[in-house]
């Protein structure tokens, strides 16, 4: 069998791929869209070709032999963005787990890595394929040589050979190069010879072949002014062709036989996808991933079943585990409780527990210790049977995530293994997994319950042991143990949904949807199925003769960014996307609310991750109530179906005013941000007049909205790059406004530096309440990575403060509730806002209490500030 060499313009794929899709970043923070297109396009490659030989070649650097040629080589280029750069180290990481070869050159290019390649491989008869999306490479095109170029974006792809290359391009691979010489290539900033396009290349080359005999011939040249822009910019077009040529005989130290590629391990990709947060692709790994090898089995330990419970049990502190079946507790019944004291081990049935008034008694006293391994899933489990658990003093998990928030697993075997302790039984051994889970055996069930609560009594000291080193102990107790009763008792209380008014929600939408697809129908002048592309295609391209933007191997391209750069070109565009836009609202927010609705009492029951991000926020699933779209009005209507759970009630809404910002201030020391706030000012106004030099009332709102975009951009380390997109503006106008606002804000500016010294020195940053985030990259020698840790080191100690002060306030204000003995309570947080529902007789309350303790939950140099509002539904609060 042939061999097969592929070889993969590594620059050039991530170049594409970054500017393709929109900025994705992963549960870290890191960007990854590069990557992630990156991957798509690869493993499409190693199933489409699959190559016997594999290699990846990367640009080394700015400088390259030809600069010794042109010192304005490849100048006038954009600075690559950062948020591209910082994705090359996670690339080659990603290369490195799929058993890939990559590699780079000092003083070369990627192209002359691919091109010595290429010629070795031809010479040895096999089949090589280029990859890129750079023409350049198209030179190398032979019998042996195909080059693949990706066209807009990733999926469209054109293979070159050499009969493709004369109908496409009427010309002969080795014409490529004197047709670059004479047109030049303004990305490359090579000269060429000015005026000389692509058409009048090729046309003389047509008529003389090559650069040299087009010179010899040059008196015989058709056309004053062709003739004397060849004869004025010989040197030029002659220069041009030495810097397109490919050296094909490159020194490079890796041979044909270095990059044989025999396929990837499934769980080394599977990791790195986890890593990452591209789920999309973890399902399509080939073969099974292989379960972790280091299932070890602690010791065999003695279990009492308990068929009653008498006081005796309860001796000394407890380890506790309520066992569910899979993750959505608030259905699942409890399978059974495990507790472990110094002395014994106990397996207790569910019927024995929920029925016992001894078991309730203890589980209700708050003097009785309790150490568990989710607080929330056992304060939510309990209470479906009527018991309000109290005096849980330590919980394993949110111990685990506040040690260190990075670690992508914080269930009990993971954390035990982490401890040096031995691993209980994994989960999906006792319940299988995914859609196969199944009722446990009695006595597997028995084992894995009770397993799990000795782990949480063996590894509750050596825990508490870090935290308290860390500084930590406090930030548990007093912050996110509390908060997971609070949190507990919402999920339980649930947010009641007016089924009907969702239904009709649904139904006017579906109106409206047919009503644009009528108005579609008539301005295309037929029916026809939108929601086809292969129908839609054809209508735009070629009834209307709409600009084709992009090609699939199907037809035409009509996604979303097709659509969009068409907007102004017809009027069928924007019904279109509001067909896409309201058939998303339709599908995943109207009839996905309504499958999570409990019919038995109109309420969902969202679940609050307290341990997933790494700057402490709370996150919601199962819905996600946080992300709700509010963009179009209509999105915004959804939240007319939430509503009080009792009747004459009002939901209550309460929102801190720009906390991260006032955060900044109080933590960077900047005297006139500072002073801006204490003055009750409008920050955004305040930042205009100084970015703009103008006073309060020049300011357009333009301005304001330019302005406000600086302040929340600083606050998440944006850089001249993402500011530039959000503004629409050149990245030189953006580098310039964030200049501005530094020199107008030193205070902020000197933080900046001082936040990555010290995180530089301890390899972690801390918000005011002590919350770490580890940044093991703030010291890499690798720009790129090492400036992504930085902004996150500026980033975290703000957002982390702001995600403190809001669980320190929903602390205060359920206890306040309490203690004024309120019917009102807390439903939802939502990102800094909180959400409660009340009678309308303690409204008066409210708007005092609510952010009277709001407004007090920590003392800041500068004031916090809370909004409130009222209304029959949510979307009448707002």
């Amino acid at each position: 069998m042939t061999n097969k060499l592929v070889l993969i313009d590594g620059n050039s794929i991530a170049y594409r791929a970054f500017f393709a899709l929109p900025l994705l970043n992963n549960d870290k923070g890191v960007y990854t869209n590069a990557v992630y297109g990156f991957t798509t396009m690869l493993l499409r490659i190693l199933e489409d070709e699959k190559p016997t030989h594999l290699l990846v070649a990367f640009d080394a650097g700015k400088t390259t032999f030809r600069h010794k040629t042109y010192g304005e080589y490849k100048g006038g280029r954009q600075k690559t963005p950062s948020e591209l750069s910082e994705q090359f180290p996670l690339l080659k990481e990603t290369l490195d787990a799929f058993n890939i070869k990559h590699y780079q050159l000092s003083e070369y290019e990627a192209d002359d890595i691919i091109g010595t390649l290429a010629t070795q491989g031809q010479k040895e008869d096999w089949e090589v394929n280029v990859i890129s999306g750079d023409k350049d490479l198209l030179q190398l095109v032979s019998d042996r040589v195909k080059v693949s170029l990706t066209k807009k974006g990733l999926s469209e792809v054109d293979t070159y050979t050499p009969v493709f290359m004369e109908e496409k391009l009427e010309i002969s691979p080795d014409q490529v190069i004197d047709m670059k010489a004479l047109m030049g290539d303004a990305s490359d900033n090579i000269p060429g010879v000015p005026g000389v396009g692509q058409k009048t290349a090729v046309k003389l080359l047509k008529q003389y072949q090559t650069l040299e005999n087009l010179y010899e011939h040059i008196d015989e040249v058709s056309g004053k002014k062709l003739k004397e822009k060849l004869e004025n910019h010989k040197d030029d077009a002659f220069m041009s062709k030495e810097l397109v040529t490919i050296k094909c005989d490159s020194p490079i130290e890796i041979k044909l036989d270095d990059i044989q590629y025999t396929g990837y391990e499934a769980n080394q990709v599977s990791s790195i996808f986890k890593e990452l947060g591209f789920q999309s692709l973890l399902t399509r790994l080939e073969g099974e991933v292989s379960l972790e090898d280091s299932k070890e089995e602690l010791n065999d330990i003695e279990i009492e079943v308990l068929d009653s419970i008498d006081e005796s049990i309860f001796t000394g502190i407890e380890a506790l585990e309520v066992e569910m079946l899979g993750d959505s507790y608030h259905v699942a019944p409890i399978e059974g409780i495990g507790l472990v004291n110094e002395n014994k081990k106990y397996f207790i049935p569910t019927d024995v527990a929920v029925k016992s008034n001894v078991f309730k008694k203890w589980a209700e006293d708050s003097n009785q210790k309790k150490w568990v391994f989710d607080a929330k899933k056992v304060t939510v489990a309990l209470l479906k049977h009527d018991i309000h658990i109290h005096g849980i003093s330590f919980d394993l998990l949110l111990a685990s995530y506040l040690i260190d928030p990075s670690e992508n697993h914080h269930d009990i075997p993971a954390i035990s293994h982490r401890f040096g302790k031995k691993q209980v039984l994994f989960d999906e051994e006792v319940y299988g997994k995914g859609a196969k889970l199944k009722v446990p055996e009695v006595e597997k069930l028995m084992n894995h319950v009770t397993r799990k609560a000795n782990m949480i009594y063996l590894l509750k000291d050596q825990v508490e042991q870090e935290l308290t080193e860390n500084s930590q102990l406090e930030l548990l107790q007093d912050l996110e143990l509390p908060l997971s009763l609070v949190l507990g008792e919402m999920e339980s209380t649930g947010v009641q949904v007016d089924v009907e008014r969702l239904k009709r929600m649904g139904e006017e939408l579906q109106e409206r949807l047919k009503r644009i697809e009528s108005e579609v129908h008539e301005l295309a002048g037929e029916k026809f199925n939108i929601n086809s592309p292969k129908q839609l295609g054809p209508i735009l391209f070629e009834k209307l003769e709409l600009p084709v933007v992009k090609k699939t191997k199907t037809g035409y391209s009509t996604s979303a960014d097709v659509l969009e750069q068409l907007q102004e070109k017809h009027p069928i565009i924007p019904k279109l996307l509001m067909y896409r836009q309201l058939g998303k609202l339709q599908s995943t927010y109207i009839e996905g609310l309504l499958k999570v609705v409990h019919q038995d009492e109109n309420k969902i029951h969202t679940r609050f991750n307290q341990a997933l991000t790494q700057t402490g926020r709370l996150s919601s699933i199962e819905p996600n109530l946080q992300n709700i779209p509010i963009r179009l009005e209509e999105g915004k209507k959804i939240r007319e179906a939430f509503i009080p759970s009792e009747k004459d009630w009002y939901i209550f809404a309460a929102d801190y005013s720009q906390i991260e910002l006032r955060v900044l201030a109080h933590i960077a020391k900047d005297e006139k941000l500072t002073e801006a706030f204490q003055q009750g000012m409008d920050i955004h106004t305040r930042t205009a007049m100084d970015v703009f030099h103008v006073s309060a009332d020049e300011i357009t709102d333009n301005m304001r909205r330019q302005a406000k975009a600086v302040n929340f951009g600083i606050v998440y380390g944006i850089s001249d790059y993402g500011l530039s997109q959000n503004l629409g503006i050149t990245r030189k106008e953006a580098k310039l406004f964030i200049d501005r606002y530094l020199d107008s804000y030193p205070g902020v500016q000197e933080y900046m530096s001082n936040i990555i010294q010290d995180a530089k020195q301890h390899g972690y940053v801390t918000t005011l309440l002590n919350r770490r985030r580890y940044l093991p990259d703030i010291t890499s020698r690798n720009f790129n990575v090492r400036s992504f840790a930085e902004r996150t080191a500026m980033n975290t100690p703000i957002q982390g403060t702001a995600a403190d002060i809001i669980k320190l306030a929903m602390i205060d204000l359920h206890a306040k509730l309490k203690e004024e003995n309120l019917q009102a309570r807390m439903l939802l947080q939502v990102h800094d806002e909180l959400i409660l529902e009340a009678p309308e007789e303690e409204l008066e309350r409210l708007k005092e209490l609510v952010p009277m303790v709001m407004e007090n939950a920590i003392e800041l140099a500068v004031p916090l500030k809370v909004d409130y509002a009222f209304g029959r539904t949510w979307y009448d609060a707002k």
